[in-house]
């Protein structure tokens, strides 16, 4: 015999954009009600969906006498409001006011948490009302919570994952096929892994705003876009691909998150970036558009979390799950975690840390050139572990040419960045082709 569904009055949601993730949504709320009734205590009732084509058809699970084109309309009177929309504004002002009306939000917004979230988060504060955003790191996979729940009484040094499956799948295809950057691209855009306009993703933008929520949830720090080294894959060549092959490594776009002690002090870095890492690590393996992150802490030791990190089922999941939560406070009366920021952690700059590195240059094939580029890189504190010459191909009437491609053991960034500008100035240097950082040692 099946319960009885709850007798508490239904608790009033407003879900703002109805693409591929809200249409989802609404999909499980209606097809699901009474689960989801039973696991919250009360029944949710969807009294509002802002939209802005309203003559869109949506599906048979997205009830068009609910659609609007007023988003402040939709959130007014709402228990809990749902924001799918994207974008700074007006997502920004709608999600202030629901709060200050007293509603508890559930976003999926990285870019709006990380260029905003401290006005959202004060704002849940002064209103007692809930902020989560699961969905707004990596998906389906389950992240956010376990860092500021599961993990809240250990200490994180680290975390370091794939969270851009859009890049993933290019470097992937470039790895699998020997395809160029455009061409991995194209198939992706084919595929629905990129946007029309891909920007975001391939420039590392996703992934910074994604590392900033990181890093302020897993050190109880402040880290806005601002604090996030940022550096994207366009400038990623099939010749890096196969450079790494060479050194048994395969290149990944990763988001990096640590604390740094030095002197005593401790500091946080967040940085985003393509580097190699060697074929056994873990990350090498994900594939396609997955996504998968390690966290590092004191007493738990190294955790990985991996799945599908975008796509409207597998995002949806994460913010119904979010969705559940809330409601299951509301019944309750009560709030979840509050913004925790008691560490305030300052900011180390990306040119203070230490990284080896690959770099790549064509140079002129006679002798003394290797003698001085190994020099050069020596001058400024910089050790090699291994080179790989190959000759290359000279137009008629002009010099040989060779390319280098050298692996260094860790240096200061800044060190590296001082070499780079004595080589590109070198007579014997033809260019710097590439320079890409080795990680996961």
């Amino acid at each position: 015999m099946t319960d009885p569904l709850p007798d508490h009055a239904p608790l009033r949601v407003a879900v703002l954009g109805a693409g591929t993730v809200g249409a989802d949504v609404l999909r499980v709320i209606g097809t699901s009600g009474d689960e989801l009734a039973h696991r919250i205590g009360a029944p949710l009732e969807v009294t509002g969906i802002a939209v802005t084509d309203l003559g869109k058809d949506r599906g048979e699970h997205v009830d068009a006498s609910l659609l609007t084109d007023d988003p402040a309309s939709a959130i007014a009177g709402a228990d809990i409001v749902v924001e799918l929309m994207g974008g700074i504004e007006p997502a920004r002002t709608l999600l202030l006011e629901a709060m200050a009306n007293g509603a508890s939000v559930v976003t999926a917004n990285k870019a709006l948490l990380a260029q905003d979230g401290v006005a959202l988060y004060e704002a849940a504060d002064a209103n007692g009302v809930d902020l989560h955003f699961e969905a707004a790191v990596a998906g389906a996979i389950p992240l956010v919570r376990p860092i500021r729940e599961s993990l809240a009484g250990d200490r994180i040094g680290k975390v370091l994952g794939i969270v851009n499956g859009t890049t993933n799948y290019v470097l992937d295809a470039m790895a699998r096929t020997g395809a160029t950057f455009d061409d991995a691209l194209a198939s992706a855009q084919e595929l629905g892994y990129a946007e029309a306009d891909p920007t975001a993703d391939v420039e590392g933008h996703d992934a910074a705003a994604k590392a900033s929520i990181l890093a302020s949830l897993a050190f109880h720090t402040r880290v806005g876009m601002q604090d996030v080294h940022c550096e994207g894959i366009t400038t990623v060549t099939a010749a890096d691909i196969a450079a790494a092959s060479r050194m048994g490594r395969t290149i990944k776009l990763l988001s990096i998150v640590e604390r740094v002690e030095e002197e005593g002090e401790e500091r946080v870095s967040a940085r985003v970036y393509p580097a190699m890492l060697p074929d056994s690590h873990p990350l090498a393996s994900v594939s396609e558009a997955y996504n998968a992150v390690f966290v590092e802490a004191e007493a738990a030791g190294s955790l990985m979390f991996y799945g599908q990190g975008a796509g409207g089922a597998p995002t949806a999941s994460a913010v119904l799950g979010d969705l559940v939560t809330v409601a299951r406070q509301r019944v309750h009366g009560g709030v979840g975690p509050r913004e925790s920021r008691y560490a305030d952690l300052g900011i180390i700059p990306v040119d203070a840390l230490r990284n080896a590195f690959y770099v790549s240059l064509t140079v002129q094939d006679k002798p003394g050139v290797l003698a001085e580029v190994a020099g050069t890189l020596s001058s400024h504190g910089i050790s090699i572990s291994t080179i790989h010459q190959e000759t290359e191909p000279a137009e008629e009437g002009e010099p040989e040419r060779a390319r280098i491609g050298i692996a260094t053991y860790r240096a200061l960034e800044s060190a590296m960045d001082s070499a780079l500008d004595d080589l590109d100035s070198s007579g014997a240097v033809l260019t710097i082709d590439s320079v890409i950082r080795l990680e996961g040692e």
